[in-house]
């Protein structure tokens, strides 16, 4: 069967005014995990419409790099040579340990602003044939007499519209409401915390070659990086796996900017950054999930994508290439079991429904134990001193740059050295 075009206009973003009533999957969150979602849809010939509650482009709180799986989720995409012509390429990611012990750990790097990056993964997706409009709210989500979601209700500046869909992706990232406004929290409160800010130094920016990932015991529970990107302009930031303390709150806990404060102290390159170079704003922070844990991943008519489930690492922070990879895992999900879109024109019977949850949790699934992994590897964030004993050990045995490169790549788990029975083993190994 043969659809009609699902828009005349090939506009980047139209108004939630002027947005479809209806469409096959409404992808709510124009993020990594929306819109590669949306893209892989539309592609495969499904009517897609994208909502996000700003306008794009849009400042995202991230680390901007880009590491071997989201390079390999951006070729899977046809989106690849566009973020490498925009972004900065790095071949090595330094890791300092307490006492300045560096080790260089070789990789494919990409170092690219969060609002460049979405807005490409978002055009990408509008160039596919879905429809972006922003800023569109999630409200809530509209839900049929048999409890299965239908679509959802969008707001924007008093207008409120409700937009019918044969199925939802919800692709919020990791604020907790709108996971309680679709019934999906597991868990109200994040994983961890992440500060960053933008300073433009020229030469500093020109003299870094490596992204820069810093662990020390006045940053434990989490590290600090400093990643060199486009222009002359440095990401530099901090993260913990913990909930930071608010100033002038009594409860116990970190606060992150004293933690980017500790940074600057005790590494050499963030003192100077901060020192020399012209901030181009504040410090901001945004909240993390990780593990694939803290929320429902399915409902009837509703599956939930990105860092929405947790999808970014623990031991990193590094999320952005596992949110396209579960955005596409949801889209093909969906495409596996309904082979045309056409035939939903029938309905959707309840057998389609649980053979996309089945088929969407089966994907996950299969990433959960390299999440499990990450976790337990991230031990090293609370005992950076396990740091300084691999980079140690890297200089006598050449095979642990090897490995540390093979886990960045994810060629190999962590829990090789990481763990710590792999520090076990490594260290009985000559």
């Amino acid at each position: 069967m043969t659809r009609a075009p699902f828009h005349d206009s090939p506009a980047w973003n139209v108004t939630l005014r002027d947005a479809p009533s209806s469409c096959d999957v409404l992808v709510i969150g124009a993020g990594p995990a929306g819109s590669a979602c949306a893209r892989q849809l539309a592609r495969a010939g499904w009517q897609v419409v994208l909502a996000d509650k700003k306008a794009l482009p849009r400042d995202k709180v991230c680390g901007d790099a880009l590491v071997p799986d989201a390079i390999a989720a951006l070729k899977h995409l046809g989106l690849h040579e566009r973020v490498c012509a925009a972004g900065r390429q790095m071949g090595q990611a330094r890791c300092v340990a307490p006492f300045q012990q560096e080790i260089a750990v070789p990789g494919d790097m990409i170092v690219l602003p969060r609002q460049d990056l979405d807005e490409i993964l978002a055009r990408g997706a509008v160039e596919a044939g879905a429809v972006l409009t922003a800023p569109a709210g999630f409200v809530k989500p509209l839900v049929d007499a048999q409890g299965r979601v239908i679509g959802a209700v969008l707001e924007n500046q008093g207008l409120v519209r409700h937009i019918a869909a044969r199925w939802v992706v919800l692709a919020t990232g990791a604020a907790t409401p709108p996971l309680q406004a679709a019934g999906l929290s597991a868990r109200k409160t994040p994983s961890g915390f992440a500060l960053r800010q933008y300073i433009r130094h020229d030469t500093l920016a020109s003299e870094m070659q490596a992204l820069r990932f810093v662990w020390h015991r006045a940053l434990r529970g989490g590290y600090g990086w400093i990643f060199p990107g486009p222009d002359g302009v440095c990401n530099i930031g901090v993260g913990i796996s913990s909930h930071p303390q608010r100033r002038g709150s009594p409860r116990e806990g970190v606060r992150l900017h004293d933690l980017f404060e500790r940074f600057v102290q005790v590494d050499p390159i963030a003192a100077r950054l901060v020192a020399e170079g012209a901030p181009l704003g504040p410090a901001k922070g945004a909240p993390l999930r990780f593990d694939l844990t803290g929320a429902d991943w399915v409902k009837p008519g509703l599956l939930v994508t990105g860092e929405a489930i947790g999808s970014t690492y623990r031991l990193t922070g590094e999320g952005i290439g596992k949110a396209m990879e579960t955005g596409m895992a949801a889209a093909d999900s969906l495409t596996s079991v309904v082979a045309a879109p056409a035939v939903l024109d029938a309905g959707i019977s309840a057998d389609t429904d649980a053979a996309v949850s089945e088929a969407y949790v089966t994907r996950l699934n299969a990433l959960r134990p390299r999440f499990e992994m990450y976790q337990q590897a991230a031990h090293v964030n609370k005992h950076p001193w396990l740091i300084s004993l691999v980079i140690w050990k890297a200089g006598r045995l050449p095979w642990v740059t090897r490995a540390l490169a093979d886990i960045l790549a994810e060629r190999r788990l962590p829990e090789s050295i990481l763990s710590w029975r792999g520090l076990k083993l490594l260290f009985k190994r000559r």
